[in-house]
Parts: C-alpha cells; structure tokens; sequence
C-alpha cells in the first residue's frame, strides 16, 4: 500500500503559500532571503490598501463609487489580516502539520486510505473551484480598463488616491502594474489561506471516520486483553483529535468570525452594484464573479464545519458497532464510559457566538439580502 501523507496531499496549496511568503517550512522565519521577501510581499500588498483607503474621503457623497470602493477595501483588508496571522503563527502552522504527519493521524489500512481521499476529493474539487473563481474575478477586474477600452484615458483598475499624477506617463504604467500585481497577491492569498484552515476541518472529519473504522473492528480475538488494549488506543486517538480540533478552532476562530461579517457586507454591496452597473457588461460580469467566489468562500467554512460535527456524531455509534458482547466487564464498563464521553460532537465555531454550519451558511444569505434590501431602498429614496 502506498504511503498517505498529508503533507503531499495538500502540497498545491502549501506550495503556493510558500510563493507568497507564507509558508517558510520547518525552518519558520529567520534573517534570511526568505523573511525579507516576506516583508517584501506584505509592504507591496498593504500600500495600495493604504492608497485606496485615502480615496474613499473622496467618493462618501456617491452611493456606487463608494460601495464598490467599500467592499473591495473591506475584502483587501481581511486578506491583509489573514496573511499577517499566518505569518504570525507560522509555529502553530508547523505543529499542525507535524500533528496530522504523526503516526496516530495517518490511515492504517487501504479502507482508511478510501476514507480519507473521499473528502480529500471534496476539498480538491473546492479548492480548484474557489481559485478558478477568484482568478477569473482578479482577471476582469485587472483588466477591465483594457477590456472596455477606457485605458486610453488612463483609467485604472480601482479607485485610488496617489500623492502624484498617476494619469501621466510613465507613472500611469507603473500605477497599473502595482495594482494588478497587489490584486493578485490578495486573491491567492485569499484562495489559498481559506482553503488550507478548509484542509485542517477536512483532516479531523477524516480523523473521525479513522477513529469510528478503528472502533467498529475492535474484535476479541481470544485475548481477554486484547479488546481493552485496542480500546485504549482508540481512546487517546479521541483525546489527540479533540486536542488537535480546539487548537485548530483557536487557530481561526476570530478570522471566521471575521470573514463572515465581511462577506455579509460585501454580498450585499457588490448585489447592490450589480442592479446600478448596465448589464451583461465587463463589469457586471467581474462582480458576478466575485458574488460567486464569495459564495464558494462561505459555504467551504461551513460545509467542512458541518462534516466535522456529523462525522464526529457517528463516533459513539461505531463504538456500539464493535465485538463487545463477549469481552469481560471490566472492558464493557470501559466502551460504556468512551460511549458517553463521545457523545458530544465535535464542533468548529467562530469564538463560540455561532458553529460552521449549513444553517449558519443560510443565515448569512438571508443577512445579506437584508442589507441588499436597504440598500435599494436608500438608491431608490435618493
């Protein structure tokens, strides 16, 4: 059987984090080439978030210019946020990795192999999916002013204020370059940093059907303590995924909680745009683009959420499922106490005010179209 292991499986998306200078390997960030192009990264990425920041004083009288400017910057912002928490906990990172590397985390027969490329798959498809989205977004949005030919008039990609005359030459090309690469930066590092927090629920929902495969082929096999030795491992498998699941949960918690506030907003405003911007236009297109990658962006946390909490409900089920009828009473009372103890699903939240759910996924929906409706209405009044 070929050997599984987390680290190859997932490797597309630690290898592009390494591209953007947040994934420094075992080695973590010291003085060398690698933090300072990390510093690098980041500065370029934060200064045209600085710079269109300065723009929105200009446009508060103007409801469209100012919520496109307003969602974008809000987006930019988060991104900014998460790439600084990578950089931040890139220990934490580490240990997560050596964690799911270690000996308890990785599939011990071809059936678990089976059970955990089922949802590696899942997220695979996800992954592809959410960056073919934010690429084609990015792509439109870059070169919009191109698109609808409004680059002859020095137009750029997103509002912004400069302390020179950007529309003179060369500093017009030089403008445009820096936005497109620093949009570029963001969307990956968007794709890429959701995606692998994505990868960690993927990996303690595959943990759990580990556990409850272990738990159904607990059998006797003529040793009395044999079934209470196997019993006793799969108990400090439990302990290790519960463990391993708080600190993940800890990991991002506030950056969920984040993001589905920001995705609220920003749902709502780029819907609202869509209904002001003349349809089946470059423009329109690039907005629909982004709604879309948004959706996909939610609906992986909470999704993932969801499978963690049913796979990990069907842990004290399997236990019951095990040969327990003819092991001794010591080892009965044992599978009783894991059964009871195991009873409580394990449960991925934002700081606890709300879990990752599908209920939560259409909660946001409804948040959003809520604030759409007000939107409309202000446009309307107006």
């Amino acid at each position: 059987m070929k050997q599984f292991t987390w680290k190859s499986a997932i490797s597309v998306n630690t290898w592009t984090l390494k591209i953007l200078g947040l994934w420094p390997g075992a080695e973590l960030y010291k003085l060398n080439k690698y933090t300072f192009y990390m510093i690098f990264v980041i500065l370029l990425n934060n200064s045209h978030i600085l710079f269109q920041a300065a723009n929105v004083v200009n446009a508060y009288q103007d409801l469209k210019a100012l919520s496109t400017m307003i969602f974008s910057l809000f987006t930019k912002l988060l991104t900014s946020a998460k790439m600084l928490m990578f950089i931040w906990k890139s220990r934490t990172l580490q240990r997560f990795m050596s964690q799911m590397e270690s000996e308890e985390f990785r599939p011990r027969n071809a059936q678990q192999v089976v059970m955990a490329q089922s949802l590696l798959k899942a997220w695979k498809m996800i992954y592809f999916l959410f960056s073919v989205l934010v690429w084609c977004s990015v792509s439109l949005r870059t070169f919009y002013p191109v698109l609808d030919g409004t680059v002859k008039d020095h137009n750029l990609p997103f509002p912004a204020w400069y302390p020179y005359d950007h529309k003179t030459s060369p500093f017009y090309q030089i403008t445009y370059l820096h936005q497109v690469i620093c949009y570029w930066i963001s969307g990956t590092a968007t794709a890429n940093t959701d995606t692998f927090i994505a990868a960690l629920m993927m990996c303690i929902g595959t943990q759990c059907d580990i556990l409850s495969d272990n738990l159904r082929n607990l059998t006797n096999c003529g040793n009395d303590g044999e079934f209470n030795k196997k019993l006793v491992d799969c108990v400090e498998h439990h302990k290790k995924i519960v463990r391993f699941a708080t600190e993940c949960n800890s990991f991002f918690n506030e950056i969920v909680l984040a993001q589905f506030l920001v995705s609220s907003v920003s749902l709502a405003l780029t819907m609202f745009e869509v209904t002001v911007v003349e349809p089946l236009s470059i423009e329109c297109f690039s907005i629909m683009g982004y709604v879309s990658s948004v959706f996909v962006q939610i609906f992986q946390y909470c999704w993932f959420g969801e499978e963690v909490e049913a796979r990990s409900s069907q842990i004290p089920y399997s236990a019951f499922e095990s040969d327990w009828t003819g092991i001794p009473i010591e080892a009965k009372k044992n599978l009783l106490i894991f059964i009871m103890r195991s009873q409580k699903p394990i449960k991925m939240s934002a700081i606890n005010l709300f879990s990752l759910s599908l209920s939560t996924f259409t909660t946001i929906l409804r948040t959003s179209w809520s604030y759409f409706a007000v939107l409309r209405q202000v446009n309307a009044q107006d």
